[in-house]
């Protein structure tokens, strides 16, 4: 009898093989850009499609100049919350899809590491979608576009125009570690000499580096066509700090189940996902239902681009995402 997906899969092991796996794969894990911990995790696991995160705001005011008269004028600390919406997302694959894995010595193991690439370039479309739902909700102090500057030197990436970006964050700017382009963008720098190369945890020269900053190369990355000076390209580029993202890994009721259809010949391995993948410091606003920005229970990658389904509630420093926006030409 041929080996089937029942039998080299265990439910119960080869989930947290698969998230594990994922959170390994993810370039955006790697550079630090995400961060996952145990309260993330229980967070995505109280059930409601959104989850309440409040925090306390800064304290504000000037400071006063001691009296033996007069008193203090007594300030007060100001509570807000941030909200992140639970993401339930799934995928099924058929024998066919899987046949070059189950040819494997480890067809777990194969299955398993192809199932961990989807959803870590999954996650990866979904973190793209958010920031353009993010950078679309009206907050322009986070936004350095100089994709129509008449001087071609002054619209394009380069090594002046990108500390200018940084430069959004103010004196916040040294908390930025990594950046997010199009890999039309990475080739423009590479030309230039501008992009470095720096050894991984096996001393390989992979991570690639642009001015300090670790580089994670992504054609889902927008690309305004003609949106430029003279009808050049703009493209989108994303400047992170570190823990920008927030990781929390849910717990579907079935997350990973297989299914025979004997009369057709017919395997499948069925694989479901619930997560938070939220900004830091913009609350989803969506709302659900006929009428609302959100049609189903949860949010397509095109309602997550829906400025409307989100609000800056941080300080925009306090907020580690930066968009630049810029020619090649």
């Amino acid at each position: 009898m041929t080996t089937q997906i029942a039998h080299v899969i265990v439910p119960e092991v080869f989930n947290p093989y698969v998230i594990e796996r994922t959170a390994e794969l993810s370039e955006l894990q790697a550079s630090g850009i995400i961060s996952n911990n145990p309260e993330l995790d229980r967070l995505a696991q109280t059930g409601g499609r959104t989850i309440n995160m409040p925090f306390w705001e800064d304290l504000t005011g000037d400071d006063e100049v001691l009296s033996d008269t007069a008193p203090l004028g007594v300030g007060r600390i100001e509570a807000n919350r941030d909200l992140a919406v639970l993401l339930m997302r799934g995928r099924a694959w058929g024998a066919n899809d899987l046949a070059a894995a189950l040819a494997g010595d480890d067809p777990m193991g194969a299955i398993g590491e192809l199932v961990a690439s989807y959803w870590a370039r999954r996650r990866q479309a979904t973190l793209i979608s958010t920031l353009q739902g993010v950078f679309a909700a009206g907050n322009a102090d986070n936004i350095h576009d100089v994709s129509q500057e008449a001087n071609e030197a002054d619209r394009t990436i380069s090594g002046e125009t990108f500390l200018d970006a940084a430069q959004v964050m103010g004196d916040a700017k040294d908390r930025l570690t990594a950046v997010a382009m199009h890999s039309m963008t990475v080739t423009h720098l590479a030309k230039n000499d501008l992009i470095d190369f720096r050894p991984d945890s096996e001393g390989n020269y992979t991570v690639r580096m642009f001015l300090g900053k670790r580089v994670i190369e992504d054609d889902g990355l927008p690309v305004l066509a003609g949106a430029g000076e003279g009808g050049n390209d703009a493209y989108v580029t994303y400047l992170f700090g570190e823990g920008a993202i927030g990781l929390g890994n849910g717990a579907p009721q079935v997350p990973t189940e297989t299914d025979r259809d004997s009369l057709q010949g017919d395997d499948n391995l069925i694989n479901r996902q619930h997560f938070i993948l939220h900004p830091r410091g913009v609350a989803f606003a969506g709302t659900f239902g006929p009428g609302g920005t959100v049609a189903g229970s949860s949010p397509t990658n095109g309602e997550l681009e829906d400025g409307a389904n989100w609000t800056w509630v941080y300080e925009n420093k306090n907020v580690r995402i930066a968009r630049f926006v810029h020619t090649l030409a």
